[in-house]
This record gives C-alpha cells, structure tokens and sequence, in this order.
C-alpha cells in the first residue's frame, strides 16, 4: 500500500491542522449526516464474516517498553498505519490498553488519527475495500466517536455497490460480446456452407455436361462404325458377274511414300488407320483416291489421300482400283 511521506519536523503541525480542519467539519456535517440518515433507506446488509481485531495479536501480546520503541521507529520510518501489523496507530493503540492514563500516548494517537482518516478515503477512491474497513476498525478502536467514520462507512458500502454494478455490467458486456461472437461464427459457418453447396453444384453440373459430351461422341463414332459395316456388307453381298471378270494385274510400285503425320495428333499421341480406295491408271500414276474408312474419323484422312496421290507404279494395260490401309503410330514419320 502507499503511504503518505511527511518530514517528521512538519508532522506534529501538519496534525494540529488536520484535526482543527476534521472537527469544523464534522460540525457541519453531523446535521447533513443526519438528514441523510432520514431521508436514505439503508442498503440491504450482507452477512458480514467475522471482522478481525484492529490490532493484531501478536501487537497485544508484546510489552509496554517494546510497543513504545516499535512506535518511535514506526513513525521513524514514516509507517503511521501500515503496514498491518507493523505501524504506529497499532503500537499506540496496544499501548493505550495497558496504559489507558498514559498522555503521551493519547496524544500520538490524535496525531496518527488524521493520517489514517485520509488513507482510508484514499483507500476506498482505489477501490482497496479490505484495506479500508481495516483503516476503519483503527479509527474506530481509536475514537468510536469521530465524525468521520459513518461517512467513510457509507463511502465503503456505496463504492463496493458501484464496484459490483460495474462489476455486473462488465460480466454482462462480455456475455453479450461472446454471444454475438458466437452468432458472428455460426453465420459464417452457415455462409461456408452455403458456398461449398453452390461450388459442389457446380462441379456436378460441369462433370454431367462432360459426360453427355463424351456419350453424344461415342454415339456418333458408334454410328459411323455401323454405317461403315453395312457399306461393307452391301458391297459383300452385291450379285457378281455370271463370268469372272479377268483378274486384274499386279501393281508394282515404284514409289510410295509414307504419309505425313498430322501435327495435332503427333502432339496428342494419336494413332490410327485410314482404308484408302484408289485407281492406278496405264501410266503408274493414282488417278483417283477416297476414303472408304478411318478410324479415328477425319484425323488423317487428308495426309493418307495426300500420300496415296504421291504414289507411282510400273505403266499397266488397264487401269486398277484397289485399297490398302495406311496406319499412323507416333513413332512413325
């Protein structure tokens, strides 16, 4: 606790005057004290633990010679009233007991009396409860008379009343901060929530899309492949001729170069095979070429046609048409 430092020269004057002051106070007060006794009901009283002596024990149990030397170098050093247990006021007071006549003594309690009076004020504008009501048994086992004390009483119970409606509003504040806390984080969690829906939506709707695609192309490829089939069986089943038609001659090629291969598809990795018609005149040259089958569809259809028209054979009597297949691997050129 802080204690009030006063030079030991200015310390008896400093006294006087505080008392002088206390006492033309108390007079003016002890009517307004009254009236606000009458007009102020009294606060609800707690039950209050049993208070503690206002000296303590070990105080009381010490001579008069060691009390007096204790509160000669308590106010030495300035320890008027604290700390408990080790101070004037309560050397003084266990001094007063056994010896109730003694003068000297009852003149240094005058003296302390304004200092404790002050530090207890203090005590309860630092909202120090304990240490006031301890201030207060001293002044009281002092002079149960002094002005002052139903006032720094009443000063205790109204600041411990505001302390606990602080107190309360301040439990209150944070519940209410913690409550709207927790609401903050359930919308957000709800928001969160909200947003991992949309976004798994979203996902479903786009991997859906993606797979009709990928059904409509096998669709078409399965399509194509079964349009192919039947060309082939038509052809398969068309009436031949009542003679066999003469055999036609071999084609010797001279040159066949190999396809280009596409750069898109060498990129992607894709293979194929194209089935290529064409017709080699007398001359050894391709004088017509189509694609009768390709899979996949259209991706090499133009280099195949492109390659077949590059080929030359030995000059023949009669013009061929044959097919022949063209495979396409990414390791190949």
């Amino acid at each position: 606790m802080m204690t009030l430092t006063i030079p030991p020269r200015s310390r008896l004057l400093a006294g006087l005057l505080l008392v002088a002051a206390l006492g033309a106070c108390s007079k003016q007060e002890e009517p307004a004290a009254g009236a606000a006794a009458s007009t102020t009901a009294p606060a609800p009283k707690k039950e209050a633990a049993p208070a503690e002596p206002a000296v303590a024990a070990k105080v009381q149990g010490m001579g008069a010679d060691e009390l007096r030397d204790l509160a000669t170098q308590a106010l030495r050093e300035n320890r008027m009233y604290a700390p408990a247990g080790d101070n004037a006021m309560e050397y003084y007071l266990a001094l007063r007991d056994k010896m109730p006549d003694d003068a000297t003594v009852a003149s240094a309690l005058t003296d302390l009396m304004p200092y404790t009076v002050i530090a207890t004020e203090q005590a309860v504008t630092r909202e120090h409860f304990d240490e006031a009501r301890r201030l207060v048994a001293l002044i009281e086992k002092a002079d149960p008379k002094t002005p002052a004390l139903g006032r720094i009483r009443q000063s205790i119970t109204n600041g411990e009343q505001m302390a606990s409606r602080r107190s309360e509003a301040e439990t209150a504040r944070a519940k209410a901060e913690a409550e709207a806390k927790i609401a903050a984080e359930r919308q957000r969690a709800v928001q969160q929530q909200a947003a991992e829906a949309e976004a798994a939506r979203r996902l479903a709707e786009q991997q859906e899309a993606a797979r009709q695609a990928a059904a409509e192309r096998e669709r078409r490829e399965a399509a194509e492949r079964e349009a192919a089939a039947r060309q082939a069986a038509a052809q398969q089943q068309a009436p031949r001729p009542a003679q066999q038609a003469p055999r036609p001659p071999a084609l010797r090629p001279i040159s066949m170069p190999a396809p280009r291969y596409p750069p898109d598809a060498l990129r992607s990795g894709t293979s194929g095979d194209v089935l290529v018609e064409f017709t080699v005149g007398t001359s050894g040259e391709v004088t017509d070429a189509r694609v009768v089958r390709a899979n996949p569809p259209r991706i090499f259809d133009r280099e195949a046609i492109n390659a077949v028209r590059r080929w030359k054979f030995e000059p023949i009597d009669a013009p061929v048409t044959t097919r022949r297949t063209l495979a396409f691997a990414p390791t190949e050129g």
